[in-house]
C-alpha cells in the first residue's frame, strides 16, 4: 500500500490463520500461517485484506519501527525527503511493538540467514487481497473451529480456507454484511452468496450510491441516507425491474411490490386494501382551497416587544402566530431558536436563562471529556466509537462546504461539528451517530455560533426526528403512510395515477422527511423552513402538508407527459435548489384551512394533523409542556424515554 493512499480501516482482527496443504511444493508438513484480517475502505473501494504476520504492519507506518530494521524496504519508493521526515516524526511505541510481534507462528531452521529470507518468502506468498465486489460466494465450515472459504466470480478455485481458531467469523461476516448482501445458497446452507452490483451498473449509480460497491435494497436497507441523498439523475432501470419486474413479467402483482418496499423499509407491511390503523378514503369534495397571504419576518423590535421586564416570553401564541407567518429576521434567530426548540422555556426569566446555561455548559463538557479522554489504546478495543469518529468525519468533511462558515481546510466550523456530534454520541448511547444527523446539526450550529448552545438545541431537534434515525425506522415509515394518507385525501386523481406507475408509496418523499428537506432547499430556505414548522402551527406534521404543496405544484407535469417510476424519481430529485419557500409555505397553509373546513373530515386525517387539539395555546406559560423525559416528535408520535431507553409510540389525537 502506497504511503500516500486513503483507506478505513472498517473491520480488523488478528490470529486468523491458513493450514497450507503439505501436498503443494515447498511447504512444510503442519505449517500455520498466523496473520491479520481486515476489512478496508480504500478511496471508496471496500477491501478483503489478509497480511500474514510479517506483512501485518502498513508499509507507511513501517518506517517508524527504526532506521535499521529491515523491515523498510518499500519505504524506499517515498521520496527521500519525505521518508527522511517519516522516520524522524513517527517514531510511535505503538509501531514498535507491531514489529516485535511479527513474528512466525512456527520458526524454521535457519542456514547463514538464508532459511530466514526463504520463511518470510513463504509467509509473503499467503496475502490475500480481493474486492467484496469480485466476492461470488462463502463457505461456512465447523471443524471445532470456524473457518471460511471465500471463492471469487473470476476464478473456479476457491482461495486458502481462514480459519478463525480463536473467534471472529461471525465479527468479519456482520461487517461484511455492511457492503454486500449475504443469502444461503437454496441448495447448500453452508454457502453464503455474496451479491453486489456489477461494475456498469455501480457507475450508473455513482451520484445514488456514496460507494459503488454496495447492493442497492440491501444499502437502503441498512443506510437509507446515503442510498437516498445522492442524485437520482443517472438511475438505470435496476431498480425500476427490482420492483416491477422483467419485460417477461409485465408488472408485479401489488402485494408482491408491497413485499419489495417492506424489505427496503423494515416494518413497512402495507396491506394493499387498506394501510394499518387508517380507514379506506374515498373521494371527498373539500371544497375552494382558501388564498392565504405571508408576511415579513419577525424583526427584532418586535421580539422585544414580546419581553417582560424580568425577560419571559409574554403574548406566545401571538409571536408564534408571527413567526409562524414569515420566519424570523437572522439577528433575531440565536435567541428565538432556542425558545422554538425547547431549550429555554417560554416563561423562564433572563436570570433562569443565565442559570440554564452554566448548567447545561457544565454538563455538555462533562459529556465531550468522556470521549476526549478516550485513549488510542481503548478506542482500538471500543470498535462502536471507532465506527462513530470514523464516520463522523467523514460526514463533517462534505457537510455544507460551499457555506463560508464551513468552507476551507482547517474550518473552525467543522472542528465544532465533529465535536459536537461525538459528544452527542455519549449523551444517547443506543443511537450514536447515523449518518443524515450531521446535515439537521449544521444549520443550528450556524445560526447559534456557539458550541453549547449548538449542542442543546440539536438535542431538542434530535427529541423530534429521532424515530427517523431508528433503526427499524419507525418514524420513516410512519410519516410515508400518513403522507399517503393525505395525498389520497387532496387529490385521489394523482395518488392513482402514482399507484399506477409504482409509486404510491411515496419513498421518494424519503429524503425529504428524513432530513427536513435540508437538500432541496437553499441554506437560507432551510432556515426559514424549520423555524416556521418549530412553531407547531397551523397543524401538527406541517412538514407532511409542505410535502403535498410540493407534489400539488408538480402534479400537472407528471401526468402530462406521462412519467413513469424512473421519470418521476428523476423529476423529483431535480426540484433540487428549484423550490420557492415562500409559495410551498403560502400553498401548506391553505392546504390545511382546506382540510380543516371539511365537515367530513377522516378521523385518520384528524389525528395525523392533531385538528382535535389547539395549539396555539401550546406555548403559553399555563398551556400544557412536556416534561424532560417526554417529547413531542415532529413526526406524529408521543416519544417516551424510559430508563432503559426503550419508545412507546402512540397517536397524539
Amino acid at each position: 500500500m502506497a504511503s500516500d493512499s486513503v483507506y478505513k480501516v472498517i473491520f480488523e482482527h488478528e490470529g486468523v490463520f491458513i493450514h497450507p496443504s503439505s501436498d503443494e511444493e515447498g511447504i512444510e508438513q503442519d505449517l500455520l500461517i498466523s496473520g491479520s484480517l481486515r476489512i478496508l475502505d480504500k478511496d471508496g473501494e471496500i477491501i478483503v485484506e489478509y497480511r500474514p504476520l510479517e506483512d501485518t504492519v502498513d508499509p507507511s507506518n513501517m518506517l517508524c519501527a527504526g532506521k535499521d530494521s529491515s523491515s523498510v524496504m518499500e519505504g524506499t519508493q517515498c521520496p527521500g525527503d519525505r521518508s527522511h521526515q517519516l522516520l524522524e516524526t513517527q517514531q510511535s511505541y505503538e509501531t514498535e511493538w507491531d514489529m516485535v510481534n511479527a513474528v512466525s507462528f512456527r520458526k524454521k531452521p535457519c542456514t547463514n540467514g538464508e532459511g530466514s529470507l526463504n520463511h518470510n518468502h513463504e509467509k509473503s506468498r499467503w496475502a490475500l487481497t480481493f474486492s467484496v465486489s469480485d466476492l461470488k460466494s462463502i463457505m461456512v465450515k465447523e471443524e471445532g473451529w470456524t473457518f471460511l472459504i471465500c471463492k471469487l466470480k473470476d476464478t473456479s478455485t476457491p482461495l486458502p480456507a481462514l480459519h478463525f481458531h480463536q473467534g471472529g467469523s461471525r465479527e468479519f461476516l456482520e461487517s461484511l454484511n455492511r457492503f454486500a448482501l449475504l443469502t444461503e445458497s437454496a441448495g447448500d446452507e453452508t454457502c453464503l452468496l455474496v451479491s453486489t452490483p456489477n461494475k456498469a451498473l455501480s457507475q450508473s449509480f455513482e451520484n445514488l450510491l456514496d460507494d459503488n460497491n454496495f447492493g442497492l435494497i440491501h444499502k437502503f436497507r441498512k443506510d437509507p441516507y446515503v442510498t437516498t441523498l445522492g442524485s437520482f439523475s443517472k438511475v438505470t432501470n435496476y431498480l425500476f425491474d427490482a420492483l416491477r419486474g422483467t419485460e417477461e413479467q409485465h408488472q408485479r402483482p401489488p402485494e408482491e411490490v408491497a413485499d419489495l418496499l417492506g424489505e427496503v423499509i423494515p416494518g413497512l407491511e402495507i396491506n394493499q386494501q387498506e394501510e394499518p390503523g387508517f380507514e379506506v378514503i374515498t373521494r371527498i369534495d373539500l371544497g375552494r382551497r382558501p388564498q392565504v397571504t405571508r408576511r415579513e419576518p419577525l424583526s427584532a423590535q418586535e421580539w422585544t416587544k414580546h419581553q417582560d421586564p424580568e425577560g419571559r416570553m409574554i403574548s406566545v401564541p401571538q409571536l408564534k402566530h408571527l413567526i409562524f407567518k414569515g420566519g424570523l429576521c437572522h439577528a433575531v434567530r440565536k435567541e428565538a431558536w432556542k425558545f422554538l426548540l425547547g431549550y429555554f422555556p417560554w416563561d423562564s426569566t433572563l436570570e433562569e436563562r443565565k442559570a440554564l446555561q452554566k448548567s447545561k455548559t457544565d454538563e455538555y463538557f462533562r459529556m465531550k471529556l468522556q470521549w476526549k479522554s478516550v485513549s488510542e489504546e481503548q478506542e482500538r478495543r471500543n470498535s462502536r466509537l471507532r465506527d462513530y469518529r470514523s464516520l463522523i468525519e467523514k460526514d463533517v468533511n462534505r457537510t455544507d462546504r460551499t457555506n463560508r462558515f464551513y468552507e476551507g481546510i482547517d474550518n473552525p466550523g467543522l472542528v465544532l461539528l465533529h465535536d459536537i456530534l461525538m459528544t452527542y454520541c455519549m449523551y444517547d448511547f443506543d443511537l450514536g451517530y447515523v449518518q443524515g444527523m450531521s446535515d439537521l446539526l449544521s444549520p443550528i450550529l450556524y445560526v447559534m455560533e456557539n458550541e453549547v448552545d449548538a449542542f442543546w438545541c440539536f438535542v431538542s431537534f434530535m427529541d423530534q426526528m429521532h424515530q427517523n434515525f431508528e433503526e427499524q425506522m419507525q418514524g420513516m415509515k410512519t410519516q410515508l403512510i400518513q403522507l399517503s394518507t393525505l395525498l389520497r385525501l387532496l387529490d385521489l386523481a394523482f395518488w392513482n395515477y402514482l399507484e399506477s406507475q409504482d409509486s404510491g408509496y411515496l419513498y421518494f418523499c424519503f429524503r425529504w422527511l428524513l432530513i427536513r428537506f435540508k437538500r432541496e432547499l437553499s441554506f437560507q430556505d432551510v432556515l426559514r423552513l424549520w423555524e416556521v414548522m418549530w412553531t407547531g402551527l397551523p397543524c401538527q406534521n406541517l412538514h407532511l402538508l409542505v410535502c403535498c404543496a410540493i407534489l400539488d405544484s408538480e402534479k400537472q407535469k407528471i401526468m402530462e407527459e406521462n412519467y413513469g417510476f424512473n421519470e418521476i424519481l428523476k423529476h423529483i430529485n431535480e426540484l433540487s435548489m428549484k423550490l420557492d419557500i415562500e409559495e410551498i409555505l403560502q400553498k401548506a397553509e391553505g392546504i390545511c384551512l382546506q382540510i380543516k373546513s371539511c365537515k367530513d373530515l377522516p378521523h385518520s386525517v384528524s389525528a395525523i394533523l392533531d385538528l382535535d387539539t389547539d395549539l396555539t395555546g401550546s406555548g403559553s406559560p399555563g398551556g400544557p409542556r412536556l416534561t424532560q423525559r417526554q417529547e413531542a416528535c415532529s413526526n406524529g408520535h408521543l416519544r417516551e424515554t424510559s430508563s432503559q431507553n426503550s419508545c412507546k409510540v402512540a397517536f397524539m389525537s
